[in-house]
């Protein structure tokens, strides 16, 4: 490497033989790895530098995903600096760095020098045959793919899936799939449903339908993948009809769609500018409960408002029907711009509205968070319906304004206009997310009165409600009473003994959940992972997580292994912990990598801690909660210099740390009281109540100190000048 390369690495020689630390190298490969797993090539080179600079030498492992940087970051120069050091460190017949450079020159265009590499290299198995091959085909030239793929099978070396699927990816004429498909047949692959997947996906980009459809119908096994290839193929050609049939026959073979199913329908959908299919694909997509995903939710966007811009070019006045769609759209999606545009041109045009319309725009601008234009559509209706009334009360439930919601409530009844399910439950989810217990109870008996059971939607929203306030025994109540259960409502009792410290509890609950016979979700193994992580029942937790992918074949979600993860660091088996992270985490995600940090400064593995908090610096994550956590661990060590460049960075993203806080419900009004502040207009008067009662306390014979609740934790002279810094 020259003087040049050297400085834009800013890197130091390279160490003596005599320095070499294995151990800080393996943990700097596995930082530098999973860098290069999320594309952060920038951060691959900085930590390399770092590297350097600890006397961490590279070795084999190290060099792929340099390669592989300066591909992406189009470094030829660097490459080469690298290629030299591999050279020279005796690693160039490595089948693997020699892939990576094999893919380095192909991807600068230097193929001639990627087929020098790779006939230069002394031994070659199916890994550099494999990438040569796939470099040909990905750069357009299949015929030279094909002729080394026939050079391969000629030196004896059979193909891999790997090979198979480096071809298919250069692929675009039916006639080559359906050799490659002979040759996958033939070499044994016909089971590898990733390969296959492939020549599914390819045969339909090809317009080969019949092809797909035939490979399809062969399949011994398939997966999700296999039906969303299908149903993309048939989008691109519109059947319409054909796909609903295999969601169907999805269905049948106990598979549901998930967001790319729907997405590909949507479109087509769309193309075809269908609005009585679209209302029956968007009554599927709800049936499935899809309606809060993201994706899903943006295609129908763009189903409704190309739909409403298509009838605006040739100027046809939508129907209130059409217009009230396009603003539930927004609402779901939380689309203001939209949804305010769209009511402009209804004044502009002065079209007139009928109720279904008015309760759209209501919807609309509550659940943007715009109450007052909400109330101000709601007051200007001549006549309200029980839905405009449910999308009022919800809309001030749904942020937090309990006291109106049930103000209206009383407005609601008072028209004779007789509440349901709907009214209720949005009530009752404001009393459980600020502890109204008082207010619960009443709704609860006003459920009771108004004989509004048996409803299932009404007495899991109970269950959550006197769980979330507190009242353990009238949400199992609630929950005995029931006459059905579903896998809600048992989520909901489970995470409620849980959340209160009632692990073993929760686990008999799981247990009478599977005698039932009903399957587990992604939402029940998270309530009962939460149960275990917050009352320390690590074999029971590590068991549930095996059971997920062993017994019920569910992929395990990001917030499942996060809950793992916080097990593990609460049982103080933190390397364990980073171990299972780096495993199950494709990418490194800032929250559960605070959890760890948070392990290692109360667990005192400094060497650990300061690995994660680079990982966490390299994020740069935009919550300054995140940034709290780095000074903090670097307070723990003494290393100040750490605290202030934490503040830095902060202070350099204009993010601020919130103070503590906590808030009472009274009355329906929420008080919110900050840690350290003396703003509040009783403040006098809650000091000497608080005394009061530590007197009373002490007079009982319990040890109080009502100091305690002005700080979580001791501070000394430096940790109180750190927190002044947030």
């Amino acid at each position: 490497m020259n003087k040049a390369q050297r400085r834009f690495f800013h890197l130091p020689k390279s160490p003596p033989p005599h320095s070499i630390n294995s151990t800080t190298t393996k943990s700097c490969n596995a930082i530098i790895n999973r860098l290069s797993s999320e594309n952060a090539h920038h951060d691959v080179l900085r930590t390399y530098s770092d590297m350097l600079s600890t006397n961490s030498p590279p070795d084999a492992y190290t060099y792929p995903s340099l390669l592989k940087a300066c591909t992406s970051l189009n470094l030829l120069s660097n490459g080469l600096s690298f290629h030299q050091q591999v050279i020279i460190n005796g690693y160039s017949s490595d089948p693997y760095i020699a892939s990576s450079l094999i893919n380095f020159y192909a991807k600068f265009g230097c193929t001639h020098h990627a087929h020098n590499l790779f006939e230069m290299m002394p031994e070659r198995n199916v890994v550099p045959w494999s990438t040569i091959i796939g470099c040909y085909s990905r750069a357009g030239d299949v015929n030279m793919a094909f002729s080394m793929y026939n050079s391969m099978r000629h030196e004896g070396i059979q193909p891999s899936s790997v090979t198979m699927l480096g071809m298919l990816s250069g692929v675009s004429e039916g006639i080559h799939v359906q050799c490659l498909h002979g040759c996958s047949e033939r070499y044994g692959f016909g089971s590898d449903l990733t390969l296959v997947n492939s020549m599914l996906n390819v045969y339909g980009k090809c317009g080969r339908l019949g092809d797909a459809r035939n490979l399809f119908d062969l399949m011994g096994r398939r997966d999700i993948v296999s039906w969303n290839s299908l149903v993309s193929a048939y989008a691109l050609i519109g059947d319409i009809r054909e796909i609903l049939k295999l969601l169907h026959g999805m269905r049948v073979e106990g598979l549901e769609p998930d967001q790319q199913t729907f997405g590909s329908l949507v479109s087509v959908t769309a193309r075809e500018s269908n609005p009585k299919m679209g209302k029956l694909v968007h009554g599927k997509i709800l049936t499935a409960g899809f309606e809060l995903d993201t994706p899903v939710l943006t295609s129908l966007v763009d189903k409704a408002l190309s739909v409403f811009r298509r009838m605006m070019i040739l100027r046809v006045v939508p129907s209130t029907a059409s217009i009230s769609s396009v603003l539930a759209a927004c609402a779901q999606l939380g689309s203001f711009n939209m949804g305010i545009s769209i009511h402009g041109y209804l004044l502009r045009q002065r079209i007139p509205v009928d109720i279904p319309t008015q309760n759209s725009l209501v919807t609309m601008y509550a659940k943007c968070g715009h109450l007052e234009q909400s109330c101000a559509v709601f007051d200007m209706m001549d006549q309200r319906d029980l839905v405009s009334w449910n999308a009022i009360i919800a809309g001030h439930a749904q942020n937090g304004h309990l006291g109106e919601a049930l103000f209206l409530f009383n407005e609601m009844r008072n028209t004779l206009q007789r509440p349901d399910s709907i009214t209720v439950v949005s009530l009752l989810q404001a009393c459980a997310s600020i502890g109204a217990l008082h207010q619960g109870k009443w709704i609860h008996n006003f459920v009771i009165r108004s004989c509004l059971g048996p409803c299932i939607l009404i007495n899991t929203a109970l269950v959550d409600m006197y769980s979330k306030c507190g009242d353990l025994n009238y949400s199992r109540k609630c929950f005995e009473s029931m006459s059905q259960h579903d896998l809600v409502s048992w989520s909901t009792i489970i995470a409620g003994y849980g959340s209160h410290g009632k692990g073993e509890i929760a686990l008999e609950m799981y247990s009478k959940f599977l005698q039932t016979g009903l399957e587990p979700n992604h939402v029940i193994f998270l309530a009962v992972l939460c149960a275990c992580s917050h009352n320390g029942l690590v074999d029971q937790g590590m068991s549930l997580f095996h059971s997920i992918t062993n017994d019920y074949e569910i992929e395990p979600t990001r917030e499942h292994c996060a809950c793992i993860v916080d097990l593990l660091c609460r049982a103080g088996r933190v390397e364990d912990a980073y171990n299972f992270c780096m495993r199950m985490f494709p990418e490194p995600m800032v929250d559960v990598l605070g959890i760890l940090l948070d392990a290692c400064r109360v667990k005192g593995k400094t060497e650990l801690g300061n690995i994660i908090a680079k990982e966490i610096s390299m994020l740069k994550p935009v919550d300054a909660g995140n940034y709290v956590q780095l000074a903090h661990s670097c307070a723990s060590q003494a290393r100040w210099e750490g605290v202030g460049e934490a503040w830095v960075q902060m202070r350099s993203l204009g993010l601020k740390k919130l103070p503590g806080w906590s808030f009472i419900e009274l009355h329906g009004t929420i008080t919110t009281f900050f840690m350290g502040h003396r703003s509040h207009s009783q403040y006098e008067d809650i000091v000497l109540v608080l005394k009061s009662l530590s007197k009373e306390i002490r007079r009982v014979g319990m040890n109080f100190q009502p100091g305690n609740f002005t700080l979580d934790f001791e501070e000394s002279e430096n940790e109180r000048w750190l927190l002044q810094g947030a």
